[in-house]
């Protein structure tokens, strides 16, 4: 690992113009490429502190030994050349965009002899139309709807020889699903244009066949031909079904990709979808791990370099139309860019209102559902759930392994409604049962890190009186069968013998005892000082059989009790991946905790505070007497007239309002208040 400061530039040898810069590893290999309107200022940021940088850019700085750049005449040449760049040498630092799933495509080999229709995947080949992509089940559907109006061949090369050999088609052709150009049924001329047909319907000239197979069924039909006539209507039918399964969503005139996004601290998954003729033709999804500290619209520049750049000069399917949820960065260049790849302009929206802003909404949950399912199956694959426990417990050096880990964050507003949650996950799975809520009063609401031990003191002291009746219940239920004694007269004596009785009773459940499991480690969510506060609140209760640990969210850094340096864990790390699961997860927690806690303080009253008065009856008597102040000056017996109001009930309201009460003091300058609105309840 290379000490920066090594091969940092002299600051007045790097240019202020914009350019392309890279970093390089010891072995000369490129690891970072990176574009700059000014390159004097973007270099210096990543040597000025090194110390400072986040963790991702940090790794990378010190896993470079050397940095060089190019000058170039504008903002438009850097973005092309920073995209070659990342092109030709991959760096493993810059963002690569990957398939969040492998989308197949409907592919037409239009370079054979006799043309082929498949489901492709991978990389695409010279002389294939490629049409899509497509889900699993829609695209296989589609292509078997086609080929009963476009019998092009579907099968393999070894299937075609076999055929041609035997002078006999295989099974496609006897079901009229091929066109069996293998036996000399249609000359190859002839299936070639069955080709054309199938790549012309599928590239959006649908309603042309529909309407000349129209025209063939009426002829048929004139002419007494009823059986061709129910081929073409079937025919017909099929290839309705095919047009009609993708909806219409904009004008029958715009062609436009719709990419929306959705991200965390972590991961961005990105979904687009193809309206090609105002029809949503295609779907597709990429999942993306932020190696890097990219904003929001960076990332977008990022992604339509790599979509545009790779597949639309291959395919020549750019839109004049990109929608996208904020402007990238240097969108004027990119629009520029990508008009020179397409051979025209392209717009680079961001849509806001209207049939295309709806889209966005619903491409925008596509891609919320793909990144929550990416971390679903993440989470749920056993094998990366051992690697990741057995990852934490090497990263923190740990003498016994995590079985169970528990969770711990304190939220608030201001002090306010202080609250905490505890959150297990046991063999890295959420046990959600034993998940806890705390309320935190008094001094201990006072900061965090007293909020802090307060909570990890009251759940151990739990553990520890659950603990010691288990230990006092097992010693009474062995001490007669280790002592063997009985009574003088050979009975038992009545504690062990209910003891036993308790022990043989298979009817009666033990009681289940709340916190008689302790953790192997437990997470706080901070940084040095909650951990310190977690690790006295153990000590102090002697609890010295339970690790400690903290995960500051800034810098994703994990803190040991008196440790002057976090532990800084890998980016691609399953065990820091889970720890900020079980983080998220008691963040997530805790809030619906406070947000709970905090909507039933919203609306106060001097009238809460009287026994046995609820809201009903409350409501009844402002109803009644129409203020609290007329409220406070009636006698018990003119409260009596308010509905639900007993004579008790009356008195309670009294000595409630009386000078010596709970509500004497407060006056008629505290009315019922709402505290979200402002609104005044009661006067």
């Amino acid at each position: 690992m290379a000490d920066p400061s090594s091969y940092r530039p002299q600051t007045g040898e790097i240019p202020t113009n914009p350019g392309v810069y890279r970093f390089r590893d010891p072995h000369g290999r490129v690891i970072y490429v990176g574009k700059a309107k000014n390159l004097r200022s973007r270099l210096n940021s990543y040597f000025a502190n090194p110390a400072g940088l986040l963790p991702k850019t940090h790794a990378m700085v010190y896993a470079a030994s050397s940095v060089e750049w190019t000058v170039v005449g504008s903002e438009l040449e850097s973005l092309q050349l920073e995209y070659t760049w990342i092109k030709e040498f991959k760096p493993r630092f810059n963002v690569v965009f990957r398939d969040d799933k492998t989308y197949p495509y409907l592919a037409v080999t239009m370079g054979e002899k006799l043309p082929r229709v498949q489901v492709m995947r991978g990389e695409r080949r010279k002389g294939t139309r490629y049409f899509g992509p497509y889900t699993a089940g829609a695209i296989r559907e589609t292509m078997d709807t086609l080929l009963r109006v476009f019998p092009v061949r579907s099968c393999s090369a070894g299937v075609l020889k076999r055929a041609q050999a035997s002078g006999r088609p295989c099974l496609l052709g006897y079901i009229d699903k091929c066109s069996a150009p293998c036996v000399g049924r249609v000359t190859p001329e002839e299936h070639r244009a069955l080709a054309e047909d199938f790549c012309a319907f599928m590239g959006g000239e649908a309603k042309r066949f529909i309407s000349r197979l129209e025209k063939e069924m009426a002829a048929a039909v004139a002419v007494l031909d009823y059986e061709r006539a129910a081929r073409l209507r079937d025919d017909i039918t099929a290839l309705r079904k095919v047009f009609e399964r993708n909806a219409v969503v904009l004008a029958e005139d715009t062609d436009a990709d719709v990419f929306a996004l959705h991200e965390d601290e972590l991961e961005a998954a990105v979904q687009v979808f193809h309206v090609r003729g105002g029809r949503v033709r295609g779907q597709r999804g990429w999942v993306v791990e932020k190696v890097e500290d990219f904003t929001t619209p960076d990332l977008v520049e990022h992604l339509l370099q790599q979509v545009y750049g790779e597949d639309a000069e291959v395919q020549g399917r750019l839109p004049r139309e990109v929608l996208v949820p904020v402007e990238p960065s240097n969108v004027e260049d990119l629009a520029e860019w990508l008009g020179g790849i397409r051979g025209a302009k392209v717009d680079i929206r961001v849509p806001q209102r209207g049939d295309k802003a709806a889209l966005m909404s619903t491409v925008r949950e596509n891609a919320e559902h793909a990144l929550r399912l990416h971390k679903t199956r993440r989470a749920g694959d056993l094998t990366v759930r051992s690697q990741a426990l057995q990852e934490l417990q090497e990263a923190l050096e740990l003498p016994v392994p995590l079985l169970r880990i528990e969770c711990y964050d304190v939220s608030h507003v201001q002090g306010t409604n202080v609250v905490a949650s505890m959150v297990v996950v046991e063999d890295g799975l959420p046990k959600k049962s034993d998940y806890r809520k705390f309320s935190i009063t008094g001094a201990a609401a006072t900061d965090d890190t007293a909020a802090m031990h307060d909570v990890l003191t009251r759940r151990f002291r739990h553990y520890l009186v659950d603990k010691t009746a288990q230990v006092e219940a097992a010693e009474l239920v062995a001490t007669p069968a280790s002592n063997g004694t009985a009574g003088a007269n050979g009975a038992i004596p009545a504690d062990a013998a209910l003891a036993e009785a308790a022990l043989s009773d298979t009817t009666t459940p033990a009681p289940r005892t709340k916190f008689a499991y302790p953790p192997n480690l437990v997470v706080v969510d901070g940084g040095q000082p909650q951990v310190n506060a977690a690790a006295k609140a153990l000590e102090s209760l002697g609890v010295d059989d339970v690790y400690v640990v903290g995960l500051a969210k800034r810098l994703e850094e994990v803190w040991l009790p008196d440790s002057d340096f976090p532990v800084i864990l890998p980016r691609s790390s399953q065990g820091l991946y889970m720890l900020q699961r079980i983080r998220d997860e008691a963040h997530r927690f805790a809030i619906s905790f406070h947000r709970q806690k905090r909507g039933k303080a919203m609306t106060v009253s001097v009238l809460d505070g009287v026994p046995g008065l609820g809201d009903s009856k409350r409501k009844a008597l402002l109803a009644h007497f129409g203020s609290l102040k007329k409220i406070k000056a009636a006698s018990a017996e003119e409260l009596t007239a308010a509905k639900g109001v007993g004579p008790a009930l009356a008195a309670a309201i009294v000595t409630h309002f009386s000078p010596g009460g709970a509500g004497g003091d407060s006056g008629d300058s505290v009315p019922a208040i709402n505290m979200t609105t402002g609104e005044v309840l009661e006067t």
